[in-house]
């Protein structure tokens, strides 16, 4: 009888990490870092998944980057050599003759070559794709010595620039944005493992459900493929409760599941429905690879739950303007949430706990929406899983976002081509997610209003031939689930107020700050004509004890731009309204300035929130920017802070906007 595959953890086990002046390790005798005397970091335990930073500040061999400006006195690792290395089990090698030994990397942080013995098995370049090895001719029978080694990432990704010239497969956040300092991390981001196998496996799965609100019935299709020297028998599909009890259960020829796709109307299951409509009844789809005796030679398990999501016109809405009145169920649901960042520019070194702690937080506090930002990298699946879980819509971008200088994408085919492959896992990857709402292009990807491709202004459209890729890949691999070319979209970047009434506003953007009073913010507000506002902000100071734990050799007195402090993202201070709120003086200390500056944030998020609350069905939703901090910042737009706890203004829009109707 045929025997399953076999996954192997490597998390599991002891791993090491070297730090080189570039290409050196080349020129080695010895093939392990242990033995390498030209290392100039010598090797340190390394976590993995983890970062090169993390095992170098465990090791006591850089400061904590989070105090003061600590963060510039790591960046000398940007410009070294990494090798990780283990030893794999014998006992993962005992397959005997025909068996396949695969290496799968689900996040290698940037670029570099996989080694087995001494022997190249394969490069990567793309921190955001999976990258898979076969081990072939360089595994032998017992101390098989497994080496990953990163070589120096790109110089500049981060805000500033030209998103033309931005053609990089890493995630460019890290390199500094307004809300975090440069912490370019190197290092293996995501799960590793090693699949066995000596017979046939799944392959190309494709999971889609869908739920009929009227007939109180779900419907599933399934379908997939196979590879392998060995003869494939059946194709098992089952779909069970969270009891683990089977819905439907049905077996086909092997060859029939690869040609065709297996269709099920009529289910007996409850609906899925986002955080404060009802309940997330959850179902696992089990897809089993039989051989041609019967015995089980591969499985896929997947976690779905049934809803129907429409997008239906606005009232009042031009009849030209995009749909942002979202259905789930049949019920009309305005779209309440925050926009998600990376929880750590480090992210290789986020734990379970660590997402858990900020997605229970936002369910608490009444969000069913979280805008992932195009700037930073597909979660983890456990990240979506939790979202499952918890009701948390998700509107996931593409890797792409904005850059000041100019905003607009690369056209050429060569670009297009390598970022439709990181797009079709994407979407391969998250698809059967109860959890996910829709697919966007990207962050703010515009030109100018005259039809200029560097400023801004005016957000692209399918005139661009990568947002035309894009609409038709997840037209082929998600159907029906919706695409947007970028956020914000429509005719209109931000909403004006010389232009409301003008048909103008769809999905906009900004503002991100009152720059008079609060009484000139409330006016705007009580003007605003925008079907959809995906990107609103204030800034509030970080809590009292953050800008005392984190201030380092600094002192985050006072507040001002003079400040190197509070200088990493001026924007965000606001000493000078502080004074002219208070008859020209300056604040008498650090707490009155955070306590006047947090209640600022909270009743200018609130103003605006509740204004585009009430105008429901006419705006369909409302998104904060942003949701929580990457990093310990004197001050942003972030409603939760660096350790994960809600600021002022996030408890205000829970209780005043987010749990209540209009």
């Amino acid at each position: 009888m045929h025997s399953q595959k076999k996954i192997f953890d490597l998390s599991a086990l002891n791993w090491r990490v070297a730090g080189f002046v570039p290409h050196e390790w080349e020129l080695q005798n010895s093939m392990e870092i242990g033995a390498a005397p030209a290392a100039e970091i010598p090797s340190v335990p390394a976590p993995v998944p983890g970062s090169v930073q993390q095992a170098l500040r465990n090791a006591g061999l850089l400061p904590d980057w989070n105090l003061g400006l600590n963060a510039r006195l790591c960046e000398w690792v940007e410009s070294r050599h990494w090798i990780y290395e283990t030893q794999l089990p014998d006992a993962w090698f005992a397959r005997g003759p025909g068996a396949a030994y695969r290496l799968r990397c689900l996040g290698l942080d940037y670029a570099g070559v996989v080694r087995l013995n001494g022997q190249a098995v394969g490069t990567f370049a793309n921190s955001l794709m999976p990258h898979v090895f076969d081990l072939g001719s360089a595994v032998r029978p017992a101390n098989n010595i497994l080496q990953v080694i990163f070589e120096c990432p790109p110089r500049w990704l981060g805000q500033f620039g030209y998103t033309s010239r931005m053609r990089e497969p890493k995630p460019r956040f890290n390199y500094f944005w307004d809300w975090t300092s440069r912490l370019v991390q190197t290092g293996i981001w995501d799960g590793i493992t090693l699949e066995v196998a000596a017979s046939a496996t799944l392959a190309g799965m494709w999971v889609q459900s869908n739920y009929d609100p009227a007939a109180g019935q779900g419907a599933l299709r399934v379908s997939g493929n196979w590879h392998g020297e060995a003869a494939a028998g059946q194709v098992r599909v089952s779909l069970e409760d969270t009891a683990g009890a089977v819905v439907r259960q049905e077996e086909v020829a092997a060859t029939a599941f690869r040609d065709g796709t297996l269709a099920w109307d009529g289910l007996a299951v409850a609906p899925w429905w986002p955080n404060g409509q009802g309940d997330q009844p959850l179902y696992t789809v089990r897809t089993t690879l039989l051989g041609v005796d019967g015995g089980v030679l591969d499985e896929d398990v997947r976690q779905v739950g049934f809803k129907q999501v429409e997008w239906r016109p606005n009232p009042g809405a031009p009849a030209a303007a995009d749909p942002w009145l979202c259905v789930i169920n049949g019920q009309p649901l305005f779209l309440q949430g925050v926009n998600w960042t990376p929880i750590r520019p480090n992210f290789a070194d986020l734990t379970v706990a660590d997402y858990r702690q900020r997605l229970e937080t936002y369910k608490e506090l009444g969000v069913n929406l979280l805008r992932v930002w195009g700037g930073g990298f597909l979660e983890p699946e456990h990240f979506f899983r939790q979202c499952d879980e918890l009701g948390l819509l998700v509107w996931q971008e593409f890797p792409l976002s904005s850059s000041g200088v100019d905003n607009w994408p690369p056209e050429d085919a060569a670009f297009i081509t390598g970022f439709a492959e990181i797009a079709r896992q994407y979407v391969e990857r998250c698809r059967h997610h109860a959890c996910l709402l829709m697919w966007c292009g990207g962050n703010e990807l515009q030109g100018t209003l005259d039809g200029g491709k560097q400023g801004c202004g005016k957000p692209i459209g399918l005139d661009h031939p990568l947002m035309r890729r894009l609409q038709a890949l997840v037209a082929e691999l998600d159907p029906g689930r919706r695409f947007m070319e970028t956020s914000s979209s429509g005719p209109r970047f931000m909403a004006k107020a010389a232009e409301f009434g003008q048909g103008l506003h769809w999905d906009v953007h900004g503002p991100w700050k009152p720059e008079g009073t609060l009484a000139e913010w409330a006016a705007y507000w009580e003007q605003d004509d925008a079907l959809f506002r995906s990107e609103t902000g204030a800034p509030g100071a970080s809590p009292l004890d953050i800008l005392e734990r984190y201030r380092g050799d600094g002192d985050p007195w006072p507040p001002a731009h003079a400040n190197p402090l509070w200088r990493r993202a001026p924007w965000w201070v606001e000493s000078d309204r502080f004074q002219a709120e208070h008859d020209g003086r300056a604040p008498v200390d650090l707490a009155e300035y955070v306590a006047w500056s947090q209640a600022r944030q909270a009743e200018a998020l609130v103003m605006a929130a509740r204004a585009c609350k009430q105008r429901f069905p006419r705006c369909g939703g409302f998104l904060v920017w942003m949701g929580h901090d990457s990093f310990p910042c004197m001050a942003n737009t972030a409603i939760i802070d660096f350790e994960g706890r809600p600021k002022p203004a996030a408890l205000r829009l829970a209780a005043e906007v987010f749990r209540l109707s209009f």
